[in-house]
């Protein structure tokens, strides 16, 4: 199914990073897009750039979220934002829990559920879900993360079996290290972040995430992408650990 099949995308967590390049990519290709993010002032500033239609509102309201997309009519349906929180399940706080749940995990099962049946009666759709490679991988740092991407992994296939015999397709990105604020939002220092996870590091940039879009949204209509992970040539996931115990 072609772009030129589309007219109209939805991309949450716009005002920056992925969100921003998805948006800005796939306006470029004619489409009416409605960008979502929190702050105001950069969507103004995507918009005057862009053409898209700014939307200021926080995910994590679902009153808000769905009064936002009431009455909207969308083929493309773009999953970014996203939040983090560094540590594990036995440290982690209420709040942490909570913010990760609203935003990672149950924005995206409200839009799914607000927008897809509007696909599904159209026959016509295509949902991205930003997913990450926690969400299939595990490695130390970023429980909660871990499993609400988990959980985005799971919807995204869950949704193709759930809009079977529609042409609705589903394409999960599960990228690696993108060169985002996501780590200076978790130290509170963005220049202290770039040095210990940006500098010195071939990381992939926004631009590359929104490459890979465009090809899943552009692939002929009988084609449905459904996952693509995408890391730096020299990131590599996985591993083995193994801790040793004398005492008994």
């Amino acid at each position: 199914m072609p772009l030129s099949d589309y007219r109209t995308a939805l991309v949450t967590g716009a005002s920056a990073g992925i969100g921003a390049a998805v948006a800005e990519r796939l306006a470029q290709q004619g489409l009416t897009v409605h960008a979502l993010a929190r702050d105001a002032e950069r969507l103004a500033d995507l918009a005057r750039r862009t053409g898209c239609v700014p939307h200021a509102v926080d995910v994590a309201d679902t009153e808000a979220l769905t009064d936002a997309v009431s009455g909207f009519k969308i083929d493309i349906l773009v999953n970014n934002a996203g939040v983090g929180h560094a540590g594990t399940i036995l440290a982690a706080d209420e709040s942490a829990v909570d913010e990760l749940l609203a935003v990672n995990l149950r924005a995206v099962l409200h839009l799914v559920r607000l927008l897809v049946p509007g696909m599904v009666e159209r026959d016509l759709g295509h949902v991205v879900n930003i997913g990450s490679i926690a969400g299939v991988y595990n490695f130390p740092g970023n429980t909660v993360y871990h499993a609400t991407k988990a959980a985005v992994h799971t919807l995204s296939r869950q949704l193709r079996i759930d809009a079977r015999g529609r042409r609705v397709r589903v394409t999960e990105i599960c990228p690696g290290r993108v060169e985002t604020e996501i780590f200076g939002r978790l130290l509170g220092d963005r220049e202290g972040a770039r040095r210990i996870y940006y500098d010195g590091y071939e990381t992939l940039r926004p631009a590359d995430i929104a490459d890979a879009i465009e090809y899943a949204i552009g692939a002929p209509r009988h084609v449905n992408i459904g996952h693509i992970e995408i890391l730096p040539t020299f990131q590599v996931p996985g591993g083995l650990s193994f801790e040793r115990r004398l005492d008994g």
